[in-house]
């Protein structure tokens, strides 16, 4: 019996039109499901979900226990190394502030920026961390 993988990751976030463009317009996420002023859902590659919530409406509980964040969080997404220099362009060129690039010991590659809500984003190539899947 093993854990195989993270499934979803979830984010916080206040505007949920604001996270619906950025994820969806810039990194061209597609939007798997939403609930106006709760959440928005997006598929990330074939077998990950980022789900962004407003942490007022999920504190509340409902249909799952109650959760939530207060504050930036951090999530990293893979991308191939080969369009690294692609990714870092088309982020800046939607005017997105890139905070940091990094090379990392073990091979692969960061780019780290903000999502409207203020979210550390990161972009890796496979390498970072040495893993037998390639990450």
């Amino acid at each position: 019996m093993k854990i195989h993988a993270i499934i979803e990751t979830a984010i916080y976030v206040d505007d949920l039109q604001a996270a619906e463009a950025f994820y969806q317009t810039i990194l061209g996420l597609a939007v798997i499901g939403k609930e106006a002023g709760h959440h928005v859902f997006f598929q990330v590659g074939e077998a990950s979900v980022l789900l962004a919530f407003r942490a007022e409406a999920t504190l509340k509980g409902d249909q799952l226990p109650a959760h939530g964040a207060k504050g930036p969080g951090h999530f990293a997404m893979g991308i191939e190394a080969e369009a690294f220099d692609a990714w870092r362009n088309l982020l800046q060129s939607h005017g997105v502030a890139i905070e940091k690039e990094v090379e990392w010991p073990r091979g692969g590659k960061s780019i780290y920026f903000r999502d409207p809500a203020g979210n550390l984003v990161e972009l890796v190539t496979p390498g970072v961390w040495g893993l037998p899947s390639g990450w």
